[in-house]
């Protein structure tokens, strides 16, 4: 089959409009968020009912052409990198929020509807989303029920797959399926949570109900500064310790408060090693008892500093700089390397060494800023991808640090997914078996493997090679040569 045929039956079948296929107009899709990986597809086709999006799917079935579905394209693991020989399927039109049930506090929304949208939407009704990430003002709700998006909240209030009640999906042979419902609880398999954080390879959301929540009748921020960043590591276990569930626990260290101090006014103490942002919210009195009880732990863990937000709006001011941490990164570096890996908090000061280590091995800076209080690391690696062989060392100084997050027991992704970034490291994550598992759940999904191909679950062979070479960094081979 050649470009033209399924250029030609796409346009045979679909409104004029719908399907781009001219260079100029495919650029805009080569890449996701990691850009440091780039691929044009052989088409780009941007639906606006759930019929077309099954014509396609049916198209591209019928002719073994692969289709990746996108979002608003600000994952960070090239989930969303084109193949060669294959199609964008973009969800970009289908951004309605169908209907909001103030009684049963859920919205129905289609995927291209970002993630801020929706509490825009419900904050009328005093409801709200609770998984904010830091892109939430772009990043669209189908790719955050692909990747399990979570965010600064996600602590207390769980991450994208404990916020959502049902999906609404198509297969690659076009069936429809809804997965959950209007109940809690469902009948059968959780294929709800399945599918959540499923990357895309199993079928093409098309619809997500999301649960809402009542605002807090208050919110209030601690900003305690700490002379090390291992220290600051160390209050963080001893407030979860203390049995206090925040709702938001963030570390920033002293680059990243830097970067974020000259791009908007913060009140970030520059001179601190490390900050930590921790928000309580509640019942007022239940608010002020918690604050009390943080800052006694904090004090104790060394805190050179505390400040408490006096209004909503200092509140607000301290949250605004967290979100604008990765914008920031632009005035120290060219490019930088967002990772994601996960671990048990109590090795929080081991990791963070360790990785300070690393930085220095690999003479490259790394700036931290992650969710602390559920070990959702997110080291940002500073490289210039003009400089010769930076890329490829800023890659495998990435690998060394998941596998880090493994070896303390942790896992390699807490939210940005798999994708093509990690692909390697999911040879140390899982085990011959348990790939298989994961082939065969895809398989029966879609035996074809025209879904996002070569993303997130590795081949044996591929982790065969890895296992005996070990690193294959600076190399991301292209996925249409690594086919199960």
């Amino acid at each position: 089959m050649t470009q033209d045929t399924i250029i030609s039956l796409l346009r045979r079948k679909l409104p004029d409009g719908c399907v781009l296929f001219d260079q100029e107009d495919l650029r805009p899709y080569e890449c996701d968020a990691l850009s440091a990986y780039r691929q044009l597809p052989l088409a780009v086709v941007i639906p606006e009912t759930l019929e077309q999006v099954r014509t396609t799917l049916m198209t591209c079935a019928e002719q073994q052409v692969p289709v990746v579905a996108r979002g608003s394209g600000t994952g960070l693991s090239g989930g969303a990198m084109p193949l060669a020989n294959g199609i964008i399927l973009s969800l970009a039109k289908f951004n309605r929020i169908v209907d909001i049930d103030v009684d049963n506090r859920v919205a129905r929304v289609q995927p291209g509807v970002t993630n801020l949208a929706i509490s825009k939407a419900a904050e009328r009704y005093n409801l709200y989303y609770a998984p904010d990430p830091s892109s939430q003002i772009a990043c669209s709700i189908g790719g955050n029920v692909a990747e399990n998006a979570g965010g600064v909240h996600c602590l207390k209030y769980g991450m994208t797959t404990h916020n959502i009640q049902a999906l609404e999906l198509l297969c690659i042979d076009g069936t429809l399926l809804t997965l959950g419902g209007a109940a809690l609880d469902a009948p059968g398999y959780d294929l709800l949570a399945l599918l959540t954080g499923s990357e895309g390879l199993l079928g093409v959301i098309t619809e997500v109900t999301v649960k809402l929540l009542p605002r807090p009748h208050s919110a209030q921020v601690v900003l305690a500064a700490f002379a090390s960043v291992e220290a600051a590591g160390t209050a963080v276990t001893a407030i979860i310790a203390s049995g206090i569930i925040p709702a938001g626990l963030e570390l920033l260290d002293n680059p990243t408060i830097r970067a974020v101090a000259k791009f908007m006014d913060t009140g970030y103490p520059d001179d601190a090693a490390a900050i930590l942002l921790c928000e309580l919210d509640g019942e007022p009195e239940d608010v002020a008892d918690q604050i009390e009880q943080v800052c006694a732990v904090f004090r104790t863990a060394g805190s050179t500093s505390l400040q408490i937000s006096g209004n909503e709006a200092e509140r607000l001011r301290f949250w605004a700089g967290r979100k604008a941490a990765f914008p920031a990164m632009g005035r120290l570096s060219p490019d930088y390397y967002c990772m994601d890996g996960t671990i048990p908090r109590k090795h929080l000061a081991r990791v963070l060494n360790e990785i300070g280590r690393l930085s220095s091995e690999y003479g490259l800076p790394i700036c931290n800023v992650f969710h602390a209080g559920d070990g959702n690391l997110h080291p940002l690696i500073l490289y210039d991808a003009n400089q010769p062989g930076e890329l490829e060392r800023t890659e495998e100084l990435g690998g060394r640090i998941l596998e880090l997050c493994v070896e303390v027991g942790g896992a390699i992704t807490g939210e940005h997914g798999v994708g093509l970034e990690k692909i390697n490291q999911m040879c140390i994550q899982f085990n011959s078996a348990e790939l298989a598992q994961f082939h065969a759940i895809k398989h029966a999904f879609d035996a074809q493997d025209l879904l996002n191909p070569g993303k997130a679950i590795p081949t044996l062979h591929r982790c065969a090679e890895f296992g005996a070479m070990h690193v294959h960094h600076g190399q991301l081979p292209h996925p249409e040569l690594d086919r199960f």
